[in-house]
């Protein structure tokens, strides 16, 4: 069972929530991601594939805050996903030293860059938030091992699209993983960017 086979702390806070046991989803992604191959996650909604996004995310950080630069990202459609995004990490990461950080698109650009600066080691952002952060060096990618894209069928949209590849251009190497309901035209052409050798995951 993928649960069993997560760090300690991440199982004890699967008991406290009262997740006891993975959907076929997490049973058939959860092991995939944690291989480090980029990966699509394609399955319904309701499957799993936000807490398979936090439980791998933490994993693959090891549960511990670690420097100053985020080794984690994600990406998601719109600020109000970005906040709810936030909060579901939150329910996993309280008692962790994981630092967790939401570019807020309602404060100034520069608070975020200066809060960010501080130190995180999961930043939760939009496209347009993030590839503005990297315009103003305000965020620093050299340090990431892990870049996810949350219900990521937003990525047909052609501006949202050359924001994520511009963003991607400025990181070295790190395991992608892109979770979405039903396979787009758009995301299947980031193979040809930056989800070379993706495997798929398709569950019905």
């Amino acid at each position: 069972m993928p649960f069993k086979k997560l760090d300690s702390i991440i199982k004890e806070k699967l008991v406290e929530l009262d997740f006891n046991t993975p959907t076929p989803f997490q049973t058939k992604s959860i092991p995939v991601i944690k291989s480090g191959t980029n990966l699509f996650c394609i399955a319904p909604k309701n499957s799993g594939k936000t807490t398979a996004l936090i439980l791998t995310t933490m994993q693959k950080l090891k549960c511990k805050a670690v420097g100053t630069s985020a080794r984690a990202t994600v990406l998601v459609e719109n600020n109000e996903k970005a906040l709810e995004l936030y909060e579901a990490f939150l329910k996993f990461t309280k008692s962790t030293s994981l630092r967790v950080y939401v570019c807020d698109e309602r404060e100034h650009i520069d608070l975020l860059k200066s809060e960010i600066f501080e130190g995180v080691d999961i930043l939760i952002a939009t496209p347009k938030t993030m590839n503005k952060l990297l315009l103003l060096e305000g965020v620093n990618t050299t340090q990431l091992k892990i870049f996810s894209i949350d219900n990521a069928e937003f990525l047909s949209k052609s501006s949202v699209n050359a924001d994520v590849l511009a963003i991607t251009q400025s990181i070295h190497k790190c395991q992608y993983v892109i979770y979405l309901e039903k396979m787009n035209t758009a995301v299947q052409n980031l193979e040809n960017h930056f989800m070379h050798y993706a495997r798929k995951i398709t569950f019905k």
